[in-house]
């Protein structure tokens, strides 16, 4: 059985996070904490935020398999799972092309990242692939738990759905700012959509896939992209977009919560998301 993170969890890049921020995230209701922005193989910040929490899923979103090698992170996982039994839950994935000097088929590369965890008895059902593409989705769907798709809509999750077909865990990240000006919250919304994503090929190819153009992958990104990717409005508008996701086939929307005050509007969200 794979790890229960529940509907909705917070995506929160590794040196953002506190402790006390994954308290809150706990205390609220929320399933998981995410920890993005590729975290090392030694799993050290997942093991406390761990130790600083009671029930909360600790998740990682993703453990990039360029940087990291799959003996520690294998040894890592057996250490985390022996302390914590059914509640850290690992997501990896590959790099980028335009991160990475050394750059061999990413595809064969995930396959024997994932052989190596399955020789070192990591349990396929405690494992997530970062995925987008049809390929790597299917990949996902037969060796690990699941897809964590990032930078998706709902359109997305649901062919994702179709290929990875039923009882497969679907967990896509979605950024959110809790700001009801368009204007303003695409001024904040628009950097984090651009950096670095538009200018990484398989972030754009995926956009493309699913109907963007040229154009609205240009200049930093249209508003009618910046829009999708960076849902903004009142509480109550944001929770309406992120359950778009679940109606999609989604089992679970991590929340990637943007602006200056992400305490605040964990709160303010989970009184729509979790209750």
């Amino acid at each position: 059985m794979t790890v229960d993170v529940g509907r909705f969890g917070i995506w929160r890049r590794s040196w953002d996070v506190t402790t006390e921020e994954v308290a809150l995230v706990e205390e609220l209701g929320f399933g998981a904490l995410w920890i993005g922005g590729s975290p090392p193989a030694d799993l050290e910040l997942a093991e406390r935020l761990l130790g600083a929490t009671g029930s909360l899923v600790v998740a990682t979103g993703i453990v990039n398999m360029w940087a990291s090698d799959p003996t520690e992170l294998a040894r890592s996982y057996h250490r985390i799972a022996a302390r914590y039994p059914g509640r850290f839950l690992l997501g990896v994935g590959i790099g980028h092309r335009e991160h990475t000097q050394e750059y061999r088929s990413p595809y064969d590369t995930i396959v024997s990242y994932l052989d190596t965890l399955d020789a070192e008895g990591v349990p396929r059902e405690h494992v997530v692939l970062a995925a987008l593409g049809p390929k790597v989705l299917k990949l996902s769907a037969e060796r690990t738990a699941g897809a964590h798709p990032y930078l998706t809509t709902p359109e997305h999750t649901r062919r994702a759905r179709e290929i990875l077909g039923d009882g497969v865990l679907l967990a896509p990240e979605h950024k959110v700012l809790l700001e009801t000006d368009p204007a303003r919250a695409r001024e904040i919304g628009r950097p984090a959509v651009r950096d670095p994503y538009l200018s990484l090929s398989n972030y754009v190819s995926n956009l493309k896939r699913l109907g963007y153009t040229d154009a609205d992958v240009s200049d930093g990104g249209s508003d009618r992209l910046v829009d999708a990717l960076a849902l903004h409005g009142d509480a109550a508008q944001i929770a309406a977009g992120l359950r778009e996701h679940l109606d999609a086939g989604a089992d679970h929307v991590a929340v990637q919560v943007l602006g200056d005050r992400p305490l605040e509007d964990y709160r303010t969200l989970a009184g729509e998301l979790v209750h």
